[in-house]
């Protein structure tokens, strides 16, 4: 468990004991932030420009939250005088909610200097990094991101089943809350000490899952985390500009594109499900189709951790 903290801790680009992983999927991340730091009332400020934000939404509502929807078209991103404003215009917020990386429209959100602007309205910052994490540049202390959780597969191509989670030291304890954190298997207050050096029994985790955690975050730190988001950067523009070559559109503009996935436009007249079904079939190629208002306009193509080369 130590070892696997530690490792983890130089993947966020932390140094706050705060960082354990979770038996769980992303979501659990997701809730976990949630319920532990959102009491009924609280104003809270999503980003919503995809699939995952409107998760958010539900998960915070759930606990009682005011949810101040921020909107964009999906596959846009917000700028930071949009994010400032809706800060102004809501006060007090108590917490910021952004996706780092839209899975479901290929969008990587800019996250520079938006900590420093929710911090000076007084709201703490908490981030989705489900799809980015050891995949593009991300430095959760010094862009000063409260609260983040991600994923063991997705870039880190770790087995699935476990949320990543990391937060500032300093942070309002639950134990403070006017009502106990509504969650019992997601309770910070709990789980913290299953991580410490107490190891109070809280659950029976998966060992093999954790073994394979650890073995992969091992690998990611044995290439080196500039060079991964070097390589992804890499092998994602090499499809793009294959993809454009055969006339086919990219969804998302390119500056603001992740890396890790691409979604392309399903060209007028061409049936979606019957392209993606004959490359599975022939070709051993599976990739996603669009969901939402996007179900059927989209193809989305992963390329993330292990199957980010050029070989794939």
């Amino acid at each position: 468990m130590d070892e696997e903290q530690a490792l983890l801790r130089a993947v966020f680009q932390t140094k706050n004991t705060l960082t354990f992983p979770l038996s769980g999927t992303g979501s659990a991340g997701m809730e976990t932030a949630f319920c532990n730091f959102v009491e009924s009332g609280d104003t809270v400020i999503i980003g919503c420009n995809g699939y995952f934000s409107e998760r958010m939404c539900e998960m915070a509502r759930l606990y009682g939250a005011n949810v101040k929807r921020i909107e964009k078209q999906w596959g846009d991103v917000f700028t930071r005088e949009e994010i400032e404003a809706a800060l102004v215009e809501n006060k007090p917020v108590k917490l910021l909610a952004l996706i780092h990386a839209e899975t479901s429209t290929g969008a990587l959100q800019p996250l520079q200097g938006i900590g420093e602007i929710a911090h000076r309205h007084g709201a703490l910052f908490l981030i989705d990094c489900v799809t980015s994490l050891s995949g593009v540049p991300l430095n959760i202390d010094a862009w000063g991101i409260d609260i983040a959780f991600s994923a063991s597969q997705k870039c880190l191509g770790c087995p699935p089943g476990l949320s990543l989670y990391r937060q500032r030291p300093g942070l309002p304890d639950p134990r403070g809350r006017k009502n106990r954190v509504p969650n019992w298997y997601l309770d910070l207050t709990m789980i913290e000490k299953y991580w410490n050096k107490e190891r109070v029994y809280h659950h029976t985790p998966s060992t093999t899952l954790h073994y394979g955690f650890r073995e992969g975050l091992r690998l990611v730190l044995e290439e080196g985390l500039e060079d991964r988001w070097f390589r992804h950067q890499a092998i994602a523009e090499y499809l793009w500009e294959k993809m454009e070559n055969l006339g086919l559109k990219l969804f998302v503009q390119r500056e603001h594109r992740l890396p890790s996935l691409s979604t392309v436009c399903v060209p007028d007249g061409v049936d979606d499900a019957a392209v993606r079904t004959r490359l599975r079939e022939a070709y051993n190629i599976d990739i996603a189709g669009g969901f939402g208002p996007l179900k059927g306009k989209i193809w989305r193509v992963g390329l993330m951790g292990f199957s980010s080369r050029r070989e794939m």
